[in-house]
């Protein structure tokens, strides 16, 4: 997984490539916590994400968590067939803003 982090203001765009799996998601989890001060705006960009685990699906719930704590928002963009499914079966079509 590689993971690109673009801060502008309050607003910070995180773009992934590859797999967010059990090996990979804490890392994701780690840069983002490095990243949090001062954003009221997150925009994930899975665009190029291959595979998502639970352990993926649990980052991105505790940051979509992290953002309503903060009175943000949180925007998931890009989500290909695949990922939309799993998604769908697990309900976080309904938990997340997806564009």
């Amino acid at each position: 997984m590689k993971a690109v982090f673009d801060k502008n203001a309050n607003s910070l765009t995180v773009s992934i490539e590859g797999s967010i799996d059990t090996v990979t998601a804490p890392e994701l989890d780690s840069q983002l916590q490095a990243n949090w001060a001062g954003i009221t705006e997150l925009i994930m960009d899975l665009a190029a994400v291959d595979y998502i685990s639970s352990a993926g699906l649990r980052v991105i719930l505790m940051a979509s968590r992290q953002m309503e704590e903060c009175d943000g928002s949180m925007t998931v963009r890009n989500v290909n067939d695949d990922i939309k499914e799993i998604f769908e079966m697990t309900g976080f079509d309904s938990l997340l803003n997806l564009e």
